[in-house]
């Protein structure tokens, strides 16, 4: 009896150990922290949205963000990319959400989840699919029973996906919180007592999936028990989760803002970023998130708003094309290195608040261990300030921290920025043709190109038409006028009001003129003078939407389209158009005909020109290339063309529209990081296109063969279109005296290693780059930014020389503000800065 038992035990042993392994390697939380693996953990984590980018990208642009500081990446789930109609799937291409997981894990990062399944994120419908609004009955993100039902089937299908690939990290794999919902928080008052009811079904439905991991709802202020509130935000120090057995979790630190075309685009200063995340974790933070941390590309028509860009560029630390954005990247690495050196400190001692001043304090952390860790801030958003703390001194700009691992020396201060700027330019490329006849061209038919697909007395809902199908939709129309017209001193004028986003008006198959609204209104109306013909006259309408809405309450009931169409000016007075006979027809005839597939080389309906035509509305046109020389990354200038939607081999880029900013649109010639930043405060760009380079990644190229095909609506001159390599032309670095350079590697080996030396600036070309020329360069006190600096009033004669001698024709260097070829100070008494542009070729 006894020797049979060991066979039978032997797999409940099994069993007891991998339950054992899964208890250890799992995540817990309390008050302070994340546990992991038995381990608190102070995460820094990047957002990474892996339909914004393409597979081939995904490594180099995890490796960047490891690079960068981050323990973690996080990405939302995309729904209305992966189920495609009612339980019909698509995980493949830039949709491989499994892939990604596993580029992540191999990177040996951990992964946060977000399924949400409603995202917001400026997405198409938030995320959301659109064939679920037309489930008769359903009311999107409330205690509605077919919402609920898709959204955790979907939630379920994900999960079951992660769980198959034990990527949780209960089963020993990497992804260690997950996300149910996004700032529902926001809205849930509207839907009255459904709001609330749904929340908690959200919260326990996540819970109910068994993952073995943390759940998180952001911006959430009544989640269940066992869900963890999370902040969004510019600034997350003050916030505080609902309960106090729950560790503070910043999910969205916003490095930048979103585009909207027609607008300038705004940026926040590396300062200002680093300024709120070390109050963040100051003040008892420990999980936060860059989002993003890459932006990257709103490809084919996935951009919301409506109105969003086509790049979600994001002025992210990683920019849309994969490039690290300096000197924000480099500063955000060090102050990540810098907090990790507190990490023990802070998540395990005690803490306490000190005043230093009216608008300056120290959060003091001391452990058991005898470690001990301060974060010395100045609040104040114009005066500059010296701190007196433990008997020392410390100069504290405005709007700053200082990091102090020890409680003595200072390793960082967030307005101090010790990094060198890297200047990125986009250097054409003309397009290179295949083949002699290098241009064919297909002519849209004005209005209803085939048999009319309905026709009513009044005007439709554009999306409730098309069901995002499509962003056209055409309305066609006819009406008389009295042969004895025009009389003199008439003037008609036609009269179109619409719900947005955007309509080309056709006369008689002539263009008249278009309209749109704009990203914070979508609604519009237009008065174009005209000129009408004795007796039958017709008119063609374009509707478009840009975008469908991502967020906000019942927001998949806002609608888009005409609402009214008249002509004033007439001798018998005002024609009211709204009522008449409008024959409808969904789509573009190139759309139906799929001119821009791969296999529509051969397609009769193209027609070979030597020479395009130019400025024709509703033209398509197709070219072969070749591929731009190198390996930098490509865009394509679109400054000559007017709106419309581009592909190349087949891979929708998107929608192109290089809409002008207003002259006055809030830009200011400078950007001052200090005070509270809005997506108001740091614009520029006014008076020039918002986006005038479409990214086109490498990996859609062939070595030959790669066809371009462009729908252009209104008219532009697509000989002028060029391909661009976004190529790094010139580095800056401006350090003064008071930055002390730190080795944050060795800090923690050996403190009195950390001891301060002498300021220095360090500059590195791209790989495979020399620095060929130095173009400024003063020891003393200039001023300006990079490609800008002037000289001050006090100058080191030989600053060139001394510069050109430590860097010219190599890759990297470093000139240290005590260099002895500096010789005599220039000025006593006075702080010294060092600034350099110099080119990298």
């Amino acid at each position: 009896m006894a020797a049979a038992a060991g066979p039978r035990l032997l797999p409940l042993l099994l069993l007891l150990l991998q339950l054992l392994a899964a208890a250890a390697s799992g995540v817990t939380y309390d008050h302070r922290s994340l546990v992991i693996s038995g381990r608190r953990r102070l995460l820094i984590s990047a957002s990474i949205h892996y339909p914004r980018s393409v597979p081939a990208m995904w490594p180099k642009l995890v490796a960047e963000a490891k690079d960068g500081g981050a323990d973690c990446i996080e990405t939302y789930v995309f729904w209305n990319g992966h189920e495609t109609a009612p339980g019909k799937y698509y995980f493949e291409e830039r949709f491989d959400l499994v892939q990604f997981a596993r580029v992540v894990k191999d990177a040996g990062l951990y992964l946060m989840l977000r399924i949400g399944p409603f995202v917001a994120a400026e997405w198409n419908f938030g995320g959301v699919p659109a064939w679920l609004h037309y489930i008769p009955g359903t009311v999107f993100r409330t205690n509605n029973e077919p919402f609920k039902s898709h959204m955790k089937s979907f939630t379920t299908k994900i999960v079951d996906m992660m769980k198959e690939e034990r990527f949780f990290a209960s089963q020993g794999g990497h992804i260690i919180l997950a996300q149910i919902e996004n700032e529902y928080g926001y809205y849930q008052q509207a839907y009255g007592a459904g709001g609330k009811a749904y929340a908690m079904w959200a919260g326990s439905m996540a819970l109910a999936q068994n993952t073995g991991v943390p759940w998180i709802m952001c911006q959430q202020y009544d989640v269940p028990d066992h869900v963890i509130n999370t902040c969004n935000s510019f600034y997350c120090d003050q916030f505080k989760p609902n309960l106090p057995t729950q560790p503070k979790i910043w999910t969205e630190n916003w490095p930048g803002w979103f585009q909207t075309f027609g607008e300038s685009n705004p940026h926040r200063p590396p300062e200002d970023v680093a300024f709120s995340v070390a109050r963040f974790f100051g003040k008892g933070g420990s999980v936060q998130n860059y989002y993003v941390y890459h932006g990257g590309t709103n490809f084919d028509r996935t951009a919301g708003g409506p109105f969003i860009t086509t790049s979600y560029d994001y002025d992210a630390p990683i920019d849309e094309y994969g490039l690290k954005r300096l000197p924000k990247w480099a500063h955000l690495k060090e102050l990540h290195k810098s907090i990790k050196l507190c990490e023990h400190s802070l998540l395990s001692g005690n803490s306490t608040l000190l005043s230093l001043g009216p608008q300056q304090e120290a959060d003091v952390y001391t452990d058991h261990s005898g470690g001990c860790v301060a974060f010395l801030a100045n609040i104040d958003s114009e005066k500059d300030n010296v701190v007196a703390f433990r008997n020392r001194q410390y100069d504290l700009p405005a709007w700053s921290v200082s990091i102090l691992p020890d409680c003595e020396n200072v390793v960082f201060n967030t307005a101090k920025v010790r990094s060198q700027t890297l200047m990125v330019d986009m250097v054409p490329e003309t397009l290179q043709a295949s083949i002699p006849h290098q241009w064919s061209i297909f002519t849209e038919r004005i209005g209803i190109w085939d048999k009319n697909d309905f026709v009513r007395n009044e005007f439709v809902d554009h999306i409730n038409t098309t069901k995002d199908s499509t962003d056209y939709l055409w309305h066609t129309t006819s009406f008389d006028v009295d042969k004895s017209y025009p009389a003199s001193g008439n003037h008609p004028i036609l009269n179109i009001g619409s719900k947005g986003h955007a309509v080309h008006a056709f006369l008689n198959n002539m263009l008249i003129g278009s309209a749109y609204g704009n990203g914070s209104e979508s609604s519009f109306s237009v008065h174009m003078p005209i000129n009408l013909k004795a007796g039958k006259n017709e008119i063609a309408l374009l509707s478009m939407t840009v975008g469908l809405k991502s967020a906000g309450p019942y927001y998949e009931w806002v609608g888009a389209g005409l609402t009214s169409v008249n002509i004033s000016g007439m001798k018998n007075g005002t024609i009211d158009l709204s009522s008449n006979n409008w024959a409808y027809k969904i789509g573009l005839e190139g759309e139906h005909y799929g001119l821009f597939k791969p296999d529509q080389g051969n397609n009769q309906r193209w027609r070979p020109q030597s020479e395009p035509p130019k400025h024709q509305p509703l033209t398509w046109y197709k070219v072969n290339v070749d591929v731009p020389q190198g390996d930098d990354p490509v865009g394509l200038d679109m400054q000559s063309m007017g709106k419309g939607l581009v592909w190349l081999n087949g891979n929708a880029i998107g929608r192109y529209w290089p809409r002008t900013s207003p002259t006055d649109d809030r830009c200011t010639p400078s950007c001052d990081y200090r005070g509270k930043f809005s997506p108001d405060k740091c614009r520029a760009g006014c008076g020039k296109p918002t986006q005038r380079w479409y990214h086109v990644p490498r990996s859609w190229f062939h070595p030959s063969g790669n066809t371009l095909v462009v729908f252009e609506e209104q008219g532009g001159d697509p000989t002028k279109i060029t391909f661009s390599r976004r190529v790094a032309t010139s580095v800056c670095s401006f350090v003064s005296e008071n930055y002390p350079s730190i080795d944050l590697e060795s800090w923690d080996k050996s403190i009195s290693d950390g001891n301060p030396v002498a300021a220095k600036v360090e500059l590195s070309c791209p790989k495979g780059k020399n620095i060929s020329s130095v173009k400024f360069a003063s020891f003393g006190d200039p001023s300006g930014t990079c490609r800008s600096y002037q000289q001050g009033s006090c100058h080191h004669p030989d600053s060139l020389s001394v510069v050109e001698k430590a860097c010219l024709n190599i890759n990297s260097c470093t000139v240290s503000l005590s260099d002895e070829g500096f010789g005599e100070d220039p000025c006593p008494g006075v702080t010294k800065t060092l600034a350099i542009e110099a080119d990298c070729s």
